[in-house]
């Protein structure tokens, strides 16, 4: 049987057999926005040895913290001028291979093997850099934990092969736990190693061109929140557009410029978008744009957002813990633990039967396997800068009115939503601020999200503090009813003690368009054998951010929603686990 997962236009030769089923479909890239980033750029260099990374510091909670001050960028003068420019592999003056997000783990270390069986602590420790005297011959830094473990280096037989584009062996075999860890570590250092290889690309003599652009937000003097333009500068240059001749960038990679005739230290800024393939648009900060004039030359190299991988990578670990086996690989057994719904449902939103009954079924259920709700993305209908947008998609409808029921049925239930992009988020906040009251929902944001990005009536559940968006203290985290956060940034929740079996439901919602160790962060961190998980997805979307051609070909982007979508009850369309919208 075919399934709601079926596409005849995928050939199954190029599927490993890991991933391969009667029925495999191909997902339509569609990149989002990081979700853990910084908001200001600097004339500081590179520190030698990166710190700790935004996405996982702790900020404490305390008088200071503010819910209402949030700082302005300061827009700058514009002017404009031709781009040209050169490309060479030399190193840059001073390389970005030091910076948070960009390091790289040294290749001497050796990492946690793929094949350990060694149960992950219940808290991890925060991630610091290794003493000044630990790096491998090339001097480049090598991560490890508090307790002096190294992390996450790519193994030198994995490197080895990768560098030969050759996959290692595991990716050839079937993907089952015994194989689970090892598998998506190997197309997550397939990944790094990407990185680690175009670390030291470099453009020289670039002219680089300022471009005004309006971005539509909500106005912050209007009582009505008004939608209003906000005039911002933008650094374009261009880029090869052939793959092979350049590193495959996505928003908020960091981007480093220092003038060509100067022995100066770099300007930091990061990519705001990369437009059909080679134009780039970069936000600097006003240190760069208050010395820089049209007919400078810069010599430009960048660095990689790594949050994504230490975090995934985290996840596969922790994933390894038995109570998360009948998420990961769900069992053809009918459903334990089944409650019963009230007869009547007082729905705050109009729903057909379909839906309807999605909304009981997922009321009715305790504990894995998960619940696939398939339909329309949420975030794809949630516009970038369309003041006081809600939900509009029919699975977010869904998604809302189950989260309403659940809120009122016990005061003891404790919900995560987690999504790939902030848009999606804030969307389902607002939608559920309609009903619950904004005192039981807090939005957990990464300390560097872009303060001004996030919508003024979101704002206001989003604490503050050194200009950074902070996390409360445990003992606040654990009463709000309802906490909304990227899959990235819930790791912050688990950072800051919130222990697995705490959230009664946990949604991943949109998870068809990240990668499955992405989705599985919330998952592996907070999931035990008692809570419900609810994956919604769109068939036929995948996520756009692989870079690796291995990652790729090897099932990286083979979602967590397609992949449960293709076995057992859920591909014969089995109502107690999947309802199509």
């Amino acid at each position: 049987m075919g399934g709601l997962f079926s596409s005849p236009d995928q050939s199954s030769s190029q599927v490993p057999p890991a991933f391969s089923s009667n029925s495999s479909n191909p997902f339509s890239s569609r990149p989002s926005a990081s979700s853990s980033n910084l908001s200001r750029s600097s004339s500081k260099p590179p520190p030698l040895y990166p710190s700790t990374s935004p996405s996982s510091l702790k900020t404490p909670f305390d008088s200071s913290t503010s819910f209402s001050s949030f700082p302005k960028t300061t827009a700058s003068p514009s002017a404009s001028s031709s781009s040209s420019s050169s490309t060479s592999y030399k190193p840059p003056q001073s390389s970005p291979s030091g910076v948070p997000y960009s390091s790289k783990p040294s290749p001497s270390s050796s990492g946690p093997s793929p094949s350990s069986t060694k149960k992950p602590p219940a808290f991890k420790s925060i991630l610091h850099t290794a003493p000044n005297e630990v790096t491998n011959e090339e001097g480049k830094t090598t991560y490890a934990w508090e307790k002096g473990e190294p992390i996450y280096a790519i193994p030198e037989d994995i490197k080895g092969l990768v560098k030969r584009d050759i996959a290692p062996q595991v990716l050839k075999q079937p993907l089952s736990p015994s194989t689970y860890k090892a598998y998506f570590a190997a197309l997550l250092y397939a990944e790094d190693y990407y990185l680690e290889k175009w670390s030291n690309f470099l453009l020289e003599k670039v002219t680089l061109k300022l471009e005004e652009a309006a971005l539509h937000k909500k106005s912050k003097k209007s009582k009505k929140g008004s939608d209003e333009e906000d005039d911002k500068i933008f650094v374009e240059f261009e880029i090869d557009s052939i793959p092979e001749k350049r590193p495959f960038l996505l928003s908020r990679d960091m981007v480093y410029a220092r003038p060509s005739d100067k022995t100066v230290e770099p300007f930091q800024g990061f990519i705001y978008r990369v437009v059909k393939s080679k134009r780039v648009l970069v936000e600097f900060g006003d240190d760069f744009h208050s010395q820089h004039h049209p007919n400078r030359k810069y010599d430009i190299s960048f660095s990689f957002n790594r949050v994504c991988l230490k975090r995934a990578h985290q996840a596969v670990e922790a994933a390894l813990d038995p109570s998360s086996h009948n998420f990961l690989f769900p069992e053809c057994v009918p459903r334990k633990n089944i409650l019963n719904p009230p007869a009547l449902l007082n729905t705050y939103y109009k729903l057909d039967t379909n839906e309807l009954n999605a909304v009981r079924r997922i009321l009715s259920f305790q504990g894995s396997p998960p619940y696939l709700l398939a339909g329309p993305l949420i975030g794809i209908n949630a516009p970038r800068y369309v003041p006081e947008q809600k939900v509009s998609a029919r699975t977010g409808v869904v998604v809302c009115e189950a989260v309403i029921e659940i809120y009122k049925t016990s005061q003891e239930n404790r919900i995560l939503i987690c999504a790939p992009i902030n848009r999606t988020c804030d969307v389902l906040m607002r939608s559920l601020r309609e009903v619950i009251p904004e005192s039981d929902m807090f939005r957990a944001n990464a300390a560097f999200r872009e303060i001004d990005g996030v919508p003024i009536d979101i704002l206001r559940s989003c604490p503050v503090k050194d200009e950074c968006f902070a996390c409360p203290p445990l003992q606040k985290l654990r009463k709000f009813k309802i906490i909304l956060s990227t899959f990235v940034s819930s790791f912050r929740l688990h950072n800051q003690g919130i222990a697995a079996g705490h959230f009664s439901h946990i949604f991943l919602v949109d998870a068809s368009s990240t990668t499955e160790p992405e989705a599985t962060i919330a998952l592996a961190n907070f999931a035990n054998e008692n809570t419900s998980v609810i994956v919604t997805g769109a068939p036929g979307n995948h996520s756009g951010w692989i870079r690796s051609d291995i990652a790729r070909k090897y099932g990286l982007g083979k979602s967590y929603f397609e992949r449960l979508g293709e076995v057992g009850p859920y591909r014969i369309l089995n109502p107690m686990f999947i309802t199509e919208l």
